[in-house]
């Protein structure tokens, strides 16, 4: 009688065959070329099966995204809890941030670089619960980095709006670590030095004075009004 388990451990790892198997696709041919039918003949299935655990390619497309922010969450988590104090903390989750990006590059490009459906594009379709899930756990990755810098702010009083600052600072110092991941996928920086990876190191120090600078009040005044 007890099978249930097993059977929900089974269905989820037919719809994570499915969510892989996807994600490849869509980096082949583009979210615009990828298709269910694309999908089905990868995986050597009919393509109604596959309407068995997605209603839709972009609610394919959403639990892959969902995936990709879950685990770096995840990752992010657990670095932010082996930090003793705030700066150590951003320290520790900018470079398991780096370390996402630059390790899991199919994820990463689809979740901040190409040109994809967001939450607003979702809004008042069926599938708005679903793109909220992934909104919603996006969001949760910015507050953890916001936590801290606020927390680092507060430490030093520096900032007569500790948390309004910290989200410019995390803002700005996410452009400076997303920037390189992005050129280091898109083989930009191939061009200008010989080993990009090299670099990986040098971001993080310049992110971390960053946030250094910003506690000692030394750092970029926000103007953003936030």
């Amino acid at each position: 009688m007890p099978k249930q388990p097993r059977e929900k451990e089974a269905v989820e790892a037919v719809k994570r065959e499915i969510l892989d198997n996807a994600l490849h696709l869509i980096v082949q041919h583009g979210l615009e070329g990828f298709s269910m039918r694309k999908l089905a003949s990868r995986l050597n299935i009919a393509a109604k099966t596959i309407y068995n655990y997605f209603q839709s390619k972009d609610e394919v497309y959403l639990h892959i995204i969902i995936k990709g922010f879950e685990t770096l969450y995840e990752a992010c988590a657990k670095a932010f809890k082996t930090g003793q104090t705030p700066l150590e903390q951003l320290e520790q989750m900018a470079r398991a941030y780096l370390d996402f990006g630059l390790g899991h590059a199919n994820f990463y490009n689809l979740m901040f670089t190409w040109h994809t459906p967001k939450y607003d594009d979702y809004v008042n379709t069926p599938l708005e619960p679903v793109a909220r899930i992934e909104l919603d756990i996006s969001l949760k990755l910015h507050d953890l980095f916001v936590q801290a810098m606020t927390a680092a702010l507060d430490e030093s009083h520096s900032q007569t709006d500790p948390e309004g600052a910290a989200r410019f600072y995390v803002i700005y110092s996410w452009s400076l670590m997303h920037g390189y991941i992005a050129g280091y996928h898109n083989t930009m920086l191939s061009y200008m030095v010989p080993s990009p990876e090299v670099l990986k190191e040098q971001i993080l120090a310049f992110t971390l004075k960053i946030f250094k600078q910003a506690q000692d009040g030394m750092g970029v005044t926000p103007t953003l009004e936030i």
